[in-house]
């Protein structure tokens, strides 16, 4: 499971012109899917985003969470996180889930994500065509990915995923 976060002032996304979600201050999260991701790893991942330290305290230092700050979460299922361009001049998709295997996980990440921030979670639709506009805060804008471990392989060294 890959995640990109951005944290925002506000953010929305539309599907043919409709407003389909919309924040305040929080983050924005784009999430792609793999075909060996399971529940372990959107479990992970939603204690990573809502207890990751990426909004500042007092002093300035990134010293509070999206719990902290009873921040808002919009979530749009981003599979070209997985877009592979090393050959060709055409990207490669085939790292990303199947629908029939990433709607049910994506859905129920937003749910585990809704369940750890104790409000509803703003969401894109899965598979639309969709337009996201963000007023980037910071800008911070950081990519996480579940590690192994979530899924019971022995856990690997990333920067992103450790701290």
């Amino acid at each position: 499971m890959k995640v990109v976060l951005q944290r925002v002032k506000r953010a929305k996304v539309e599907v043919e012109g409709e407003t389909i979600g919309e924040i305040g201050v929080g983050l924005l999260i784009l999430i792609g899917i793999a075909p060996e991701d399971q529940e372990a790893d959107a479990r992970w991942m939603v204690d990573r985003l809502a207890h990751l330290r990426v909004f500042s305290d007092e002093q300035g230092r990134f010293d509070r969470s999206l719990v902290q700050i009873g921040g808002e979460a919009l979530v749009v299922s981003q599979f070209t996180l997985f877009g592979d361009c090393r050959r060709g001049r055409r990207p490669s998709f085939t790292g990303a889930a199947r629908p029939e295997h990433a709607v049910p996980l994506y859905a129920r990440f937003c749910a585990l994500l809704s369940e750890a921030l104790g409000k509803p979670v703003a969401q894109g639709r899965f598979g639309a065509d969709m337009a996201v506009s963000l007023v980037n805060d910071g800008p911070v804008t950081l990519s996480l990915e579940s590690p192994p471990a979530a899924a019971g392989a022995p856990r690997r060294e990333n920067s992103t995923t450790t701290g």
